[in-house]
């Protein structure tokens, strides 16, 4: 669930078809949109990886369809390829009726603008997805995570929010999908190139256009709040994001991971040597540090730990020479912003923003993250936060294999509707499944 390219933690808010997503060939089929149930619920079709595409729900189960020879969809379980006895039947496209298990469903039609837009010098290209009609609604821009593929050909969200009466606006990051540019970690950078996209969304929304604000994950979570920091934003929503930064985050993921395993104290002691050394080099754009690196690599690499280190980079590095380093030195160096400062960032923000984490995160620990936001919210700051037990990465509920490793099942439930209804509403109401939901003291007015 990470990346080598990105050096931190790679699925996004936005995700979730997997780090493939640039390989589906399912992205312009017809069928691809919001479905109106019969019972008012909304089923919202994707395209995924491969030949396949990719059903959601508010609910946040889903499952990946899989064409069968007789022109049905056969549908497996979140990402397990186990199959849950699902099946999805298409009408023509014109007609564009969904049947999903007997139940019949209608596509919905929105208001859609494709767009291309300016950030400096650069062209990026847009969509606005608004509901039909003439009232004015909240518009949500997406800010991209760590992901290299076109968020105007993924993102299920610019389906799902719409038919939920939230507009979005949905963008091409630059270097990826129609958008000019050379993909880019540096947040400053991405938090200029998301202002823009929110210009362009509320030139395009005009009169329709009642709260808008930023929703980002992952690395969306450093971007959209220093994005919302620069320009008039009503709200931020942050999902799976940190308040520490990369590098900090790579100890945090080898410290909880390590001790999960059961490696005492001393153990993680030694593994966090390896990686304060790794952060030179990283830093440094891969020039320097590889001395320190290599002593540290020699003098652990038998120890029993040293097999459980990963965190965000260096289980990616510790096998590498500095050769191979330097020749991937284009691949692995995208001038990511390695010293964030998120808290000073915090400092400026006094608009409402819900933070909501995975307790079981270990791509992003929420530990500290949770503790600072807590600190804010004593401090008077319209900070919401929704903590969802048994999830990790992307909120994502989860299976754990007999090697170890998870597969995920689907977002956890509550996920997608808490998001829902802060943007629609400014606040969250009642349950949202099995979350804890720490209101503000004070709630900032949009």
């Amino acid at each position: 669930m990470k990346s080598l390219l990105a050096f931190v933690a790679a699925f996004t808010l936005l995700d979730a078809t997997g780090s493939a997503a640039t390989a589906a060939s399912t992205v312009g089929d017809c069928h691809i949109g919001a479905y109106r149930m019969g019972d008012g619920s909304v089923t919202v079709v994707g395209p995924s990886t491969g030949d396949t595409m990719r059903w959601r729900r508010v609910d946040g189960t889903t499952g990946a369809l899989h064409r069968s020879a007789n022109g049905d969809w056969t549908s497996t379980l979140g990402w397990t390829e186990r199959p849950d006895g699902k099946i999805v039947r298409f009408s023509d496209c014109a007609q564009a009726d969904l049947d999903f298990n007997g139940q019949a469903g209608h596509r919905i039609a929105f208001d859609t603008k494709d767009t291309t837009f300016k950030s400096g010098p650069l062209t990026l290209a847009g969509r606005l997805v608004l509901p039909k009609g003439g009232g004015r609604v909240p518009i949500v821009v997406l800010v991209h995570g760590s992901e290299n593929y076109s968020g105007r050909d993924i993102y299920p969200q610019q389906w799902m929010l719409p038919a939920e009466g939230v507009g979005v606006f949905v963008y091409d990051k630059r270097g990826t999908g129609h958008s000019e540019g050379k993909y880019t970690q540096d947040f400053d950078t991405l938090a200029n190139d998301a202002v823009a996209a929110m210009g362009e969304a509320r030139r395009l929304a005009g009169s329709r256009a009642s709260r808008v604000g930023f929703a980002g994950g992952s690395q969306g979570g450093w971007v959209a709040p220093l994005a919302a920091s620069r320009t008039r934003a009503d709200f931020v929503v942050v999902g799976f994001g940190l308040l520490i930064n990369a590098l900090e985050e790579d100890r945090e993921e080898i410290a909880l991971e390590m001790k999960l395993k059961g490696d005492s104290d001393e153990d993680i002691k030694h593994a966090l040597e390896l990686s304060d050394a790794a952060a030179v080099i990283v830093t440094s754009h891969l020039q320097n540090g590889y001395e320190a690196f290599d002593a540290l690599r020699t003098k652990y690499r038998d120890a029993p730990w040293y097999k459980h280190v990963h965190g965000n980079y260096l289980g990616d590095l510790l096998p590498l020479s500095r050769e191979e380093m330097q020749a991937k030195a284009a691949e692995l160096d995208v001038n990511t912003t390695w010293r964030d400062d998120g808290m000073a960032t915090q400092r400026k923000l006094h608009i409402p923003e819900l933070w909501e984490i995975g307790a079981d995160d270990l791509a992003a620990p929420s530990a500290v993250t949770e503790r600072r936001l807590k600190a804010f919210i004593a401090q008077g700051k319209p900070i919401t936060i929704a903590r969802f037990p048994h999830a990790e990465h992307g909120i994502y509920n989860f299976e754990v294999k007999p090697d170890g490793t998870r597969v995920d099942t689907r977002n956890a439930e509550g996920y997608y509707q808490a998001w829902i209804d802060f943007v629609r509403d400014g606040a969250l109401h009642g349950r949202y499944g099995e979350a804890t939901v720490t209101r503000p003291k004070v709630f900032a007015k949009y």
